[in-house]
């Protein structure tokens, strides 16, 4: 998945068995959903675009499931469709193998082909996609991910635990006393931070300062405006919202960075807590987000 898993827990005799778990959890998830592996389910799938139904498994069903309701809830802001503009703007391998720079590319303005076009039967549990589309789950993956190791963990062992997946965070199980302590920054080595003590759901972590490279002298980054198959420019360096799931978390971080200058009044009329940075390093708290 291109990141480093940590998984938590609240009775230390459960470590061993519950970073196992996670780690069988994580891998399948990789082997179904990786858009940069070419034998995983989900390559296999957009391979077929254009070809009629494709059974599915379980797994990538649920995945792509998670992936629809993200982009239903933002209206498209977060739309799995991407996947054929992400490779167009380089980012065809996992980050770690990612050349940090490169020649340049001819971007012109082309729009995702939209989730709506994605047919999805979840009772014969097939998927439908039109000639030319290709989904990365890469938006929800993760934070989706994350959710189902640590509800998995949880119940196998009767404790809380967490699970993060860079930088999306989620909890299951009883929490201890306290919550959880989770470290809000824009990398592990950020001079600015922020500690926050989590008792259940997920806390997601979206933002441009990250996961960038550059081509032809250009930065580009991971989080594309599906209107625009371009780099979303937007005000915000980053976005952490809090909510009953770390994908439902996830999905609201991401489409407010896409989103903007409308971010903040979108998030408050969600009622989501949340924290947006400005690129001058200004702090907007939304809601209930702790001072």
């Amino acid at each position: 998945m291109g990141t480093t898993a940590v998984v938590a827990v609240d009775d230390p005799q459960a470590l061993e068995l519950a970073a196992a778990t996670v780690c069988g959890q994580i891998r399948a998830v990789d082997a179904a959903c990786s858009r940069f592996r070419a034998d995983s389910e989900l390559s296999v799938l957009n391979r077929s675009a254009g070809r009629g139904p494709v059974e599915v498994s379980a797994l990538l069903d649920e995945a792509i499931g998670a992936a629809l309701e993200a982009a239903s809830a933002t209206d498209g802001l977060v739309d799995p469709t991407i996947g054929g503009l992400m490779e167009r703007i380089g980012y065809t391998v996992t980050f770690v193998d990612l050349p940090v720079d490169g020649p340049a590319i001819d971007l012109e303005i082309r729009s995702a082909p939209g989730w709506q076009s994605v047919t999805h039967d979840r009772v014969q549990r097939t998927v439908t996609l039109p000639e030319g589309a290709s989904l990365d789950l890469g938006a929800v993956g993760k934070a989706w991910a994350a959710d189902g190791a640590a509800h998995i963990a949880a119940q196998l062992l009767g404790s809380g635990v967490l699970v993060a997946c860079g930088g999306d965070v989620s909890v299951a199980g009883p929490s201890p006393a306290e919550g959880w302590r989770v470290r809000v920054a824009e990398r592990t080595d950020a001079a600015a931070w922020q500690d926050i003590h989590v008792f259940d759901g997920g806390v997601a972590t979206s933002g441009t300062g990250s996961r960038t490279w550059r081509r032809g002298g250009e930065v580009l980054h991971h989080i594309l405006d599906p209107a625009t198959g371009l780099p979303a420019v937007s005000p915000w360096l980053m976005a952490s919202v809090a909510a009953a799931s770390c994908a439902q978390a996830n999905a609201a971080a991401t489409a407010a960075i896409v989103m903007g200058d409308g971010a903040e009044s979108w998030l408050g009329a969600l009622g989501v807590p949340a924290r947006l940075v400005r690129h001058d390093g200004t702090v907007v708290m939304v809601g209930p987000w702790p001072a």
